[in-house]
């Protein structure tokens, strides 16, 4: 079992940055995959980029690629999503997930087995 918090979020001015942060409880986080999804209002819940367990392979949205960077450390259990150059289309609540097998579909909701309650960040214009 793992629980996921995330913390980090809050409102930033386009152009701007922040880093999103997911804690994680239990003994066998360094085997997931980790994912970060984002949720706008009226919109379904989409990929933003997802780390494997090692930390060495990192998948990323067409949106948010070389804007966004994922990064985790397995001794703190956490993971990051540092956030650049940030522009209004990027406010959502955005959610960590672990997957335990990764098979691949790295940017599949059902993928995941875990999630977390997500933390929301507004950009504004």
């Amino acid at each position: 079992q793992v629980q996921l918090v995330e913390s980090g979020g809050g409102l930033v001015q386009a152009g701007g940055s922040l880093t999103l942060s997911c804690a994680a409880s239990g003994r066998t986080f360094s085997t997931y995959s980790m994912g970060w999804f984002r949720q706008a209002p009226g919109k379904e819940r989409e990929f933003v980029a997802a780390i494997r367990w090692s930390g060495t392979s990192t998948y990323y949205s067409d949106s948010v690629k070389g804007r966004f960077t994922i990064s985790r450390d397995n001794d703190k259990k956490t993971v990051y999503l540092q956030m650049n150059s940030l522009k209004p289309e990027d406010t959502a609540v955005y959610y960590c997930a672990a997957d335990r097998e990764f098979l691949g579909n790295y940017y599949d909701t059902g993928a995941y087995d875990y999630w977390g309650q997500g933390t929301q960040v507004t950009v504004s214009s």
